[in-house]
Order: C-alpha cells, then structure tokens, then sequence
C-alpha cells in the first residue's frame, strides 16, 4: 500500500531510521506488512556497491528490480539505501505510481562533516563502513531532496544528530499517520498515487511499438532458452542474436520462470518515463540492443 523511499549521506542514520519507521509501522492497530529493501538483504557489500559508476548502477537496477518485484496494495515497502540520485528517487516515484500506491520519502540531515565522524568511528569499531576515496565521492555527488519535487514530496525530515532517532521521533510519527490514514471522499492530506499513461506499458505513440518491444523481448528469450538447452545449463558467453546487436554474456543458468520476470520488469521499466534512462526502443534491432544490455547487466559478467 505504500512506498517509502529513505534518502541521506552515508552513515546519517538511515538504517536506524528505516528500522524504527518499520516497528512503528508494526505497532498500529493495522498490523501490516513491513519490508526493508537494503544492501544488507541482498547481499552486497556497500563499498563494493559504490567501487566505481557502473558497480553503483548494478546496485541501483537490483534494488529497483527487487522494489518493482515487492511493491503491492497488500504492505509498505521502505528502501533503505543512498537513494542520493533525484533521478533515481523519480524512477522510484514512477514504480509507486504505477502500482497505485503511496509514496514519501524520509530524509535523514546531517552535515557532512558530523556523517564523516560516524563513518570514521564505525570503521575503528570493525563495523559496516565506507573507506574515505567512497565517502567523500558520495558525499560530493548527494543531491539533496526538495519538497517542491513530486518525487521528494511528501517530505518527512529528521535530524539524527540534533535531536537522535527514536520511535517516537515527529517525522517518523508524522511518517506513520501519512502511511496507515484512512482514505475517504473528504481526505486531501494523503495522495493515493494513480497509474497514468507515463507509467504503463502504452507509453509509445503507436501501438505497433509496443508489440516491437514485446516480439523483440520474447525472441530474446527464446533464444536464451535455445542456447542454454545446447549448454547444457551452463553460462552463456558471446551468444550472437545478429549483426550490430550485442552479444549476450549470462554468467549462470536461468529459468523460464526468471527470465520472464525479468522480461516483465523490463518492458514495465522502459514504459516509464525517466530523467536518467534512456529513450524507449523505437524498431525491433533498438529493443532486442537494450533487452540484452539489461539482461547482461542483471545476470550476467558485461
């Protein structure tokens, strides 16, 4: 029912954040489903993640891939991460409003040189930190959320090092009432998010894009599915799908059942409007080039 998108530097307090908005959650008369969507959970390293642009693009397509996969009317989903992109936060905004959901971010402020200090002592501690070439390039790169942004809005703000987080702390009690209020003729204080044109599957101009990009996807996979029952199961590595398109380089076996989803994910993606992606596949050859480039990118070793 609900996307809540967490947003500040490294090491200001997100997790303890997220982790207290989700008990607090937990702890209305409503009982609901509460998921953290973070590095953690999915097994990945955070000064890995952030090692160079495209280990922090790989990072950015899991946790969008694993939020459009978990996204429903049915629970509240609360991505812990960076999410210091405002491009990014846009694609996030774009998944919510496709499912029909609502959407807030909280942002956790803190100046940077009090986040550098917590960052210092985690790592003398032996727990989870940044190394200094990574924290200072995030810090450098953090685009700070703007309420007057629909992706930024509504905008619940914490000051972790001011005043401390806690269970009872405003933003997150105001976070809670915006989140679990009861939605009638008479509300105008919450916003349900609503499925437009920009966020479905119809964005192309003429129908027979779409069914370019829904061909063009489907050879793609049956020609993965063909490849692998040679291999044997194996990975594929410079499987060829024609001239001026590129090769496909999947380091491990995947199922019918995955490359579907996968197949799902993407055409729902491209069928978005983004400020950071690329523009929708116009011919079946643009299609099958950007299908490829995000299944390599998803599974495999390119």
């Amino acid at each position: 029912m609900a996307l809540v998108v967490i947003c500040g530097q490294p090491c200001s307090g997100k997790s303890t954040a997220a982790l207290f908005l989700s008990e607090a959650l937990k702890d209305t008369e409503s009982k609901l489903t509460v998921r953290i969507i973070d590095e953690t959970s999915l097994h990945l390293d955070r000064n890995q993640s952030y090692a160079n642009m495209n280990a922090e693009k790989n990072l950015r397509g899991v946790l969008r891939s694993e939020v459009d996969r978990s996204v429903s009317k049915d629970n509240i989903i609360i991505v812990d991460s960076l999410n210091s992109i405002k491009g990014y936060r846009y694609e996030l905004w774009c998944l919510a409003r496709g499912s029909g959901i609502r959407y807030c971010v909280l942002y956790c402020d803190v100046e940077e040189t009090h986040c550098r200090k917590w960052n210092e002592e985690r790592r003398e501690k032996g727990e989870a930190s940044y190394n200094e070439v990574i924290f200072e390039d995030l810090v450098r790169r953090f685009e700070k959320p703007d309420k007057r942004n629909r992706w930024d809005s509504p905008l619940f703000e914490l000051w972790p090092y001011k005043d401390g987080i806690e269970k009872s702390s405003a933003a997150i009690l105001d976070a809670v009432s915006y989140l679990t209020k009861k939605v009638d003729s008479k509300t105008h204080d919450v916003k349900v998010l609503q499925p437009t044109i920009a966020t479905q599957n119809a964005r192309f101009s003429e129908a027979n894009s779409l069914y370019e990009l829904d061909r063009a996807t489907q050879e793609v996979t049956n020609a993965i599915v063909e490849a692998q029952s040679q291999a044997l199961g194996g990975p594929l590595n410079g499987v060829s799908l024609g001239d001026g398109l590129p090769t496909i380089n999947i380091s491990r076996s995947v199922g019918l059942p995955e490359l579907r989803r996968l197949r799902r994910t993407f055409i729902k993606l491209t069928g978005q409007t983004s400020l950071s992606g690329p523009p929708p596949p116009s011919d079946a050859d643009s299609a099958k080039r950007m299908f490829v480039d995000y299944l390599n990118r998803e599974l495999g070793t390119a």
